[in-house]
């Protein structure tokens, strides 16, 4: 079988197209038959050696994936060969095939394509778990949210106008604003790529007041970081939440002054480690999600599809912040 490995610390321009025997499903696990894999950011950050886990080489990354179950290990019960599923993993999703651990799995929905679920959950998932246990939205919240255009920030939008809320969508362009207009943003704010100085930041942090409205952004959801962070946590309600769920534009900072003057929260969204230590609230967002999406409210935006000898190009396009929703590896 084929797999896309990392073999040295590096760019997707490192990863390497190997053939490796199919491996065999031990206790409690089963081999899929990979359909599906999408590209997330931890993906650009774990063949780098800068992500929280660093697996041995070599390996594949790939963290969330869909497929058809080809064989079934010792001990599982509820699933049988031919079973379609969807998994969540840590890496070794750009496989023709992988051995997954059941309690990493949840069954497909028949009207769901392969790569509509290899798309939910680690976006979608994330945001739920943000919105929900971090954020505590309420209905009729303002939702800010920054990177609106990408895939967890789509899903931000579309699960925040599920949940009742207004939402202000921060983008980068135009196009991506259009793009997150027709996932349910009321309003959009474009931000500038370049380096802004404190004039420009100041600016930005007033479009973002004047977007919120007066009372301003009850949660931020803030994909982006960087030197986009500070304006949006200018313009936070007052016991607002501010979501810390990633950082492709760097680190930033925090002027820790702000928090007590708007009396806010600044909260880390740790998906991975909270579908660890809290599996049963985990299983029970992943149904609810299957329960949005087959009413409608939350569909997966997929913008291209990558064969597997091409997926260091879907990684290097994400990477560079020129994704619009999802994109994903297909086998």
């Amino acid at each position: 079988m084929k797999t896309m490995r990392s073999h040295e610390t590096g760019g997707p321009e490192t990863l390497k197209l190997d053939e490796v025997e199919t491996p065999s499903p031990g206790k409690g696990e089963v081999l899929v038959a990979v359909k599906a894999c999408a590209i997330n950011y931890p993906d650009t950050l774990i063949i780098r050696d800068m992500y929280q886990f660093k697996p041995e080489r070599p390996f594949a990354p790939g963290g969330e994936l869909a497929g058809v179950i080809e064989a079934i290990g010792e001990g599982v019960e509820g699933y049988s060969i031919g079973d379609r599923v969807l998994a969540v993993i840590g890496n070794g999703g750009l496989s023709e095939k992988i051995v997954v651990p059941v309690g990493r799995m949840f069954p497909i929905p028949d009207d769901a394509s392969f790569e509509k679920a290899a798309s939910l959950l680690m976006t979608y998932g994330t945001t739920i778990h943000g919105l929900k246990d971090r954020g505590h939205i309420s209905e009729g919240d303002t939702v800010l949210v920054l990177g609106a255009a990408g895939g967890v920030g789509l899903s931000a939008v579309e699960l925040a106008k599920a949940f009742g809320a207004r939402v202000v969508a921060a983008v980068s362009s135009e196009a991506k604003g259009e793009v997150a207009k027709k996932a349910g943003a009321d309003e959009v704010v474009i931000y500038p790529r370049e380096e802004m100085d404190k004039a420009a930041s100041k600016e930005l942090a007033n479009a973002f007041k004047a977007a919120c409205g007066p009372e301003g952004a009850n949660i931020v959801y803030d994909i982006v970081g960087g030197q986009y962070s500070e304006p949006a946590l200018r313009s936070i309600a007052w016991e607002g939440r501010f979501l810390v769920v990633g950082f492709p534009a760097g680190i930033a900072k925090m002027p820790l002054n702000l928090t007590l003057l708007k009396s806010c929260d600044i909260c880390g969204v740790f998906w991975g480690a909270f579908t660890a230590r809290e599996p049963a609230k985990f299983v029970a967002q992943v149904k609810e999600l299957f329960d949005l999406m087959k009413a409608g409210k939350i569909d997966p935006l997929i913008s291209e599809t990558f064969p597997l000898e091409r997926a260091g190009d879907a990684i290097a396009k994400l990477e560079n912040r020129e994704a619009v929703g999802k994109l994903v590896v297909t086998m």
